[in-house]
C-alpha cells in the first residue's frame, strides 16, 4: 500500500506582497512650531523657569494674599503696634498696627502695575518711533536718531526725579505721574533696538516681494517686519519691567514717589528704615526681599528668553 500524504491548504494572505513606504527612508523630525520650540528651550533653562515661577507666585500672593489673611492695608490697630511675625500677622505689624503682610502684598501689586505700565509705554512709543525711523529715508532716519540720542543723553533717574517733583501735589506723585516720568527717556533703548532690526529685515526677500505687489511702508512694517522682531522686543520688555520697579522703589524711598498710606514697596522700605534703630529689622527685610525677588526673577527670565529666541542656539 502506498502512503498517502495530505496537505493543509495554504492561506493566500500570508503571501501578500510587501508595500513600499518611502516615508520610512526619510530622515526627518517632528514639525515643531516656532513658539513651541522657544518655550521648549526656555523650559530647559532652569534658572529662567525659577524666575517665571517666582513671578507667578508673587502675582498670586499680591492678589490672593490679602483675602486669605483678612486684613486691610490701611486699618490701624494701636493695640498691635510693632508686633514681630506671628501666626496671625505673618510679617508682623508696623508702628500703626497695620498688618505688614497685607501691605507688602499691595506693595507688590503697585510695583508690578507700575513696571508693566512703564514697559507698555516704552513698547508703544519705542516700537513706533524705531519702526518709522528704520523704514524712512536716510535723512529722516538720521534726524530721528539724533533726537533720540539727545533724549537718551539725559540721565534716566535725574529726569524721573525732576518730572515727579514738577507734577506731584501735596499727596505726592500719582501712579500716572511715575509712569509718565519713567517713559520720558525709557522708550529710547527700545526704539534703537527696533530700528536696527528694521534696517536688517527690510532687505529680506519677503519685504521685496511685498513691495513688488504694491504694499506701502506702513503695511510692510505692521504685517512683515514688526512680527519678526517680537523676540528681541519681548526680551527688552522683560528687562524694562524691573528697571521701572527699581526706579519707583528708589523714588518712593526718597519720598518722591507714592506717598503713605499707599503701600508701595519703596514706601514700606522707607518706613522700615525709620525703625531699624530700635531693632525692628523685619519691617525693612520683607519689602527689600520682595524687591530683590522681583528684580532677580525678571532679569533671569529675560536672559532665558534671549537664549531661547536666539536662532543660533536652536537644535
Amino acid at each position: 500500500m502506498k502512503n498517502e500524504t495530505t496537505f493543509n491548504p495554504i492561506d493566500p494572505s500570508l503571501f501578500t506582497p510587501a508595500q513600499k513606504d518611502d516615508n520610512k527612508e526619510r530622515i526627518t523630525r517632528p514639525v515643531i512650531g516656532y513658539w513651541t520650540d522657544v518655550f521648549r528651550r526656555l523650559r530647559q533653562n532652569k534658572l529662567a523657569m525659577v524666575g517665571l515661577i517666582t513671578i507667578i507666585l508673587l502675582l498670586i500672593m499680591a492678589f490672593v494674599g490679602p483675602a486669605i489673611v483678612g486684613f486691610d492695608y490701611s486699618t490701624q490697630d494701636y493695640a498691635r503696634q510693632n508686633m514681630e511675625p506671628n501666626s496671625i500677622n505673618l510679617f508682623g505689624t508696623d508702628e500703626l498696627g497695620r498688618d505688614l503682610f497685607t501691605r507688602v502684598c499691595y506693595g507688590i501689586r503697585y510695583s508690578l502695575l507700575i513696571g508693566i505700565l512703564a514697559a507698555a509705554m516704552d513698547f508703544v512709543v519705542g516700537v513706533t518711533y524705531g519702526g518709522v525711523a528704520g523704514m524712512a529715508s536716510s535723512r529722516v532716519d538720521n534726524i530721528m536718531m539724533r533726537i533720540a540720542e539727545v533724549v537718551y543723553a539725559i540721565p534716566y533717574l535725574l529726569i524721573v526725579i525732576l518730572i515727579s517733583v514738577m507734577l506731584s501735589n501735596e499727596q505726592g506723585a500719582s501712579l500716572f505721574t511715575l509712569v509718565l516720568a519713567m517713559s520720558i527717556t525709557g522708550w529710547v533703548p527700545m526704539a534703537i533696538m527696533v530700528r536696527g532690526q528694521v534696517l536688517q529685515l527690510r532687505e529680506n526677500e519677503y519685504v521685496t516681494a511685498a513691495r513688488s505687489l504694491g504694499a506701502d511702508k506702513g503695511y510692510i512694517l505692521k504685517k512683515h517686519i514688526i512680527p519678526n522682531t517680537l523676540g528681541p522686543i519681548l526680551v527688552n520688555i522683560t528687562l524694562t519691567v524691573p528697571r521701572a520697579i527699581f526706579s519707583e522703589a528708589t523714588l518712593s524711598f526718597m519720598s518722591l514717589g507714592l506717598q503713605p498710606p499707599q503701600p508701595s514697596l519703596g514706601v514700606l522700605s522707607n518706613d522700615g528704615l525709620g525703625v531699624m534703630g530700635i531693632g525692628l529689622f523685619y519691617q525693612i527685610f520683607f519689602p527689600a526681599l520682595m524687591i530683590s525677588l522681583i528684580m532677580f526673577s525678571f532679569n533671569v527670565l529675560g536672559d532665558g528668553l534671549r537664549d531661547a529666541l536666539d536662532p543660533r542656539l536652536r537644535k
